[in-house]
């Protein structure tokens, strides 16, 4: 199964420190973010990994290069200086990820996550990890309901990790231009294609300074 880490985004609330810096090479405890990815994949058993580059894109590509540190091969999906949020990042990088479920994961997530679970994880169109939902985002988003299957109302919201494994299909249909990949979700979950799980383990969202100076 291949991986794709989405490290396009611009990190505005991340400011000033991403005026200068991509936010995916920000260090906490002398580390770059998206190297902690690098190493949980690469222990996980993932070889081939795509990553999608806009703003500032040239210093993650120069960081990371071809992945042989880590043991892994790693191909670029460039959008240039406007990045296509994550459905449309997702539907640019499909050339590259192939026609087989793929794995989609944020570059700006700590968590520990036992990732070799989805290189076999069944799916219909998608399968989420989901957590209970932090501080920062008490509302959640998608309800799981006891046959495993995602909706987007319900009780008991729970918020998505930013970890999941995808079928190329749902992005079959999907311009290659600029949008979120909620609405693409919910729609795929109102005809109950994407199942899920709840991970109570660690998740860390490195999404402001605060929380970047809190993992460090």
């Amino acid at each position: 199964m291949k991986a794709m880490i989405l490290a396009a985004g611009r990190g505005e609330r991340m400011r000033p420190l991403t005026d200068h810096t991509p936010k995916p090479l920000l260090k906490a405890a002398g580390k770059a973010l998206i190297e902690y990815t690098l190493e949980n994949l690469a222990a996980a058993g993932f070889t081939e990994i795509v990553i999608n580059i806009a703003h500032l894109g040239a210093q993650i590509k120069d960081y990371c290069g071809d992945g042989k540190r880590w043991n892994v091969s790693i191909e670029y999906s460039d959008e240039g200086e406007t990045a296509l949020e994550t459905a449309g990042g997702i539907a640019k990088a499909l050339p590259l990820l192939g026609n087989e479920p793929f794995l989609v994961l944020n570059a700006d997530i700590i968590c520990d996550y036992p990732l070799a679970n989805l290189r076999t994880q069944a799916i219909d169109l998608a399968h989420l990890v989901m957590i209970n939902n932090p501080p920062h985002h008490p509302e959640g988003d998608f309800s799981l309901n006891a046959d495993g299957v995602l909706s987007e109302q319900g009780l008991n919201k729970l918020t998505f990790s930013g970890i999941g494994v995808y079928h190329p299909k749902l992005f079959a249909n999907i311009p290659v231009a600029p949008l979120k990949l909620r609405p693409v979700l919910n729609l795929a979950m109102q005809q109950q294609r994407i199942s899920g799980e709840k991970f109570s383990g660690l998740w860390m969202d490195i999404g402001t300074p605060e929380r970047l100076a809190e993992l460090s």
